[in-house]
């Protein structure tokens, strides 16, 4: 079966003739700026692995981008959407209830680690969709005007979350954005200023939220603030502890809702279901959290969750849409909510992230071009330099890593503010063999690039 097999390069090179023939296709039926860095066509995936149209087999690090956590074509989520595809795929949620909706809604107000004890869960398609969604909630039950977003964030590409967006290069030429969108400095503490100690670097970042109150928007007029727990295109930066007892405290203190979007970091992705169950332990639960993709195994479903009366404070017609809570979706969801929570997938997230972590400090000490290793559980960022002491970023020496990963079997993607670092996703699923064997490739490609 495709799912045990170890990653195996069968072409002279990647991609062979068969995807060459569909990624021509595809250059002239998609537009190109939806691009694709990564020249793999595929024809099956089974858990972490991936065959494509040559039969190359690739284990693959990357996920969907965080959406696969419990893998490809789970044999179990398949076999129940055929079942609720027999029944029906879809009944709109403000005209028709269907029990999946609700059942999905009871189960995730239960998990979610969210301020209260009364909350309410509705449905949306993305986990943009999440965040936006996440936003006007806020807004209905602040009467605030204003959110704040941080350096690094990444939080989708409608209108509003280009906006909240900090890497301009996806909303560029799209202005003017809505206006009430204010930004303060994330805790990236690698490259915090040159001799700061970290715990002054903490609270000097504390200070930078004050700074956008008195230089941006004033904190009566601020209805949210939204953060990451663990910066995904930013350059998988999780946010310090310290920082997030000062950042709640912030917004108990103003009367601002804090928004956690676990787009990224939920369903077991950083060793607990949700990343800010980590928040919770230190009595910093968030107010509001957005989230989605591995919600529901690859099926498009996002989420938004809070507490009764901030849910409740939403005048009729603000929030709803044709698709949100589709049947097949919450069919889905409850399936691969019940197998995280059976196969103990948070937990095998530490698992996997502690073995990566070893191999990562392995290369930091072997190696001058890596700088900083950083995360949560599975979720794992590696950032190249030219050196560690000037700590310049390497962008070109990430790229060029990538591509020769891809022609040995791995697959992998960038991200950071400078591309210069390189994100572990791989599914929960992963074998120790099939682990190893992606470290293994790896570490060839950083040998072979960068020396």
């Amino acid at each position: 079966m495709l799912r045990n097999e170890l990653p195996k390069i069968v072409t002279e090179f990647v991609p062979g003739p068969l995807s060459n023939m569909l990624l021509n296709r595809r250059k002239e039926a998609v537009p190109s700026a939806v691009g694709t860095v990564y020249p793999i066509a595929i024809k099956r995936g089974e858990g972490a692995m991936v065959e494509d149209m040559d039969g190359n087999i690739f284990v693959d690090w990357v996920g969907g981008v965080g959406v696969l956590n419990i893998g490809y074509s789970q044999p179990e989520v398949v076999e129940t959407v055929k079942k609720q595809a027999d029944k029906y795929f879809h009944a709109m949620a403000n005209i028709i209830t269907h029990e999946g909706y609700i059942r999905l809604a009871e189960k995730i107000n239960l998990l979610a680690p969210v301020k209260g004890t009364k909350r309410r869960t509705y449905f949306v398609n993305s986990g943009a969709e999440a965040d936006e969604n996440a936003v006007k909630i806020a807004k209905a039950y602040t009467k605030r005007p204003n959110i704040i977003v941080f350096t690094g964030a990444f939080h989708g590409r409608t209108l509003l979350t280009m906006a909240m967006t900090a890497k301009k290069s996806y909303a560029k030429g799209m202005g003017p954005f809505p206006d009430g969108v204010y930004r303060a400095e994330f805790p990236y503490l690698y490259r915090r200023p040159e001799g700061m100690p970290e715990d002054k670097a903490i609270q000097w970042y504390i200070d930078k939220i004050y700074d956008t109150f008195d230089f941006g928007a004033p904190a009566d007029s601020v209805a949210a603030v939204v953060v990451e727990p663990l910066q995904g295109e930013g350059g998988f930066i999780p946010a310090p502890r310290e920082w997030v007892q000062g950042l709640r405290k912030i917004c108990d203190d103003n009367g601002i809702l804090l928004i956690a979007d676990e787009v990224q970091t939920g369903w077991c992705r950083t060793g607990k279901m949700f990343a800010s169950q980590y928040w919770e332990e230190m009595n910093c639960a968030p107010d509001i959290i957005a989230t989605a993709k591995s919600i529901a195994a690859g099926i498009p479903l996002g989420a938004v969750v809070s507490r009764d009366e901030i849910m409740q404070s939403v005048p009729n017609g603000i929030i709803g849409g044709t698709f949100g809570g589709n049947a097949l979706a919450c069919a889905a969801s409850l399936k691969t909510i019940e197998i995280m929570e059976r196969d103990h997938l948070a937990t095998r997230a530490n698992v996997i992230g502690s073995k990566v972590r070893m191999r990562y400090e392995q290369w930091k000490q072997k190696y001058a071009c890596v700088g900083d290793i950083r995360g949560l559980g599975a979720m794992i960022g590696i950032e190249f330099v030219y050196d560690k002491q000037s700590k310049k970023p390497w962008p070109e020496a990430v790229a060029d890593i990538i591509q020769e990963n891809l022609q040995h079997g791995l697959i992998t993607e960038s991200c950071g503010i400078y591309n210069n670092c390189i994100r572990f996703l791989a599914p929960l699923v992963i074998t120790d063999d099939q682990l190893e064997a992606g470290l293994d490739i790896f570490e060839q490609s950083i040998k072979k690039i960068t020396f």
